[in-house]
């Protein structure tokens, strides 16, 4: 994974979620996610600490959703076709998927919810 490969997806997360500046980003100590050039960006970065995977529960929990729920389970003979499926779990995961940690409400639908709460529509 390259720093040009997370700041294209992060732009696609962006423009797709209509995000400008103070974006919360999860994430490990990954080098690309480290670098300067991403830092850079406006971005609020959520890390957990050296070798404390917990730290950063959320997206650590994605990641093994992602891994038991669908690519430990799935025969990807390209790497087109492994793409394709990790963004169709993704849109799954956040759209569909009820989550018992979000009163049994998808991601989006909580984060509408608290917005509405708020009033940060």
């Amino acid at each position: 994974m390259t720093v040009s490969l997370v700041e294209r997806a992060l732009q696609m997360a962006s423009t797709l979620r209509q995000r400008g500046q103070g974006i919360l980003f999860h994430s490990n100590r990954g080098a690309q996610y480290t670098s300067k050039k991403f830092q850079g960006k406006g971005i609020i970065a959520s890390m957990s600490g050296v070798g404390a995977c917990l730290d950063n529960a959320v997206i650590e929990r994605f990641f093994g959703s992602l891994k038991n729920e669908r690519l430990l389970n799935v025969v990807h003979l390209t790497r087109e076709i492994m793409k394709q499926d990790v963004e169709q779990y993704i849109r799954y995961y956040n759209h569909e998927r009820l989550h018992t940690k979000l009163s049994d409400l998808t991601p989006i639908s909580y984060e509408k919810l608290q917005s509405q709460v708020s009033g940060c529509a």
